[in-house]
């Protein structure tokens, strides 16, 4: 399992269209993707649950990735969040 602490950075923070960029990686990848913010983890796989999660720019969010292919969706999504979901000028 590989797990991190990530800061949301970019400007609108985890809204509908990161939430989606964000599932749908998720979902090019067989490995149990979990995110939690605070005391709150959820599926990283659901639309929702990611979206419910509230969380705007400087929040911090724990990923955490269990699975076969754990690496590549752990650096995928690392640089997803990272790159501000391609947000940022």
């Amino acid at each position: 399992m590989l797990e991190t602490t990530l800061k949301i950075i970019n400007p609108l923070g985890l809204h509908a269209r990161a939430a989606g960029k964000f599932v749908n990686l998720a979902k090019s990848f067989q490995s149990e993707i979990t995110l939690r913010k605070t005391a709150e983890a959820v599926d990283g796989k659901s639309i929702m649950s990611v979206m419910l999660l509230a969380a705007p720019v400087g929040s911090e969010v724990e990923l955490r990735v269990h699975g076969d292919d754990e690496s590549d969706a752990f650096n995928a999504l690392c640089e997803l969040i990272n790159n501000g979901f391609g947000e940022l000028d």
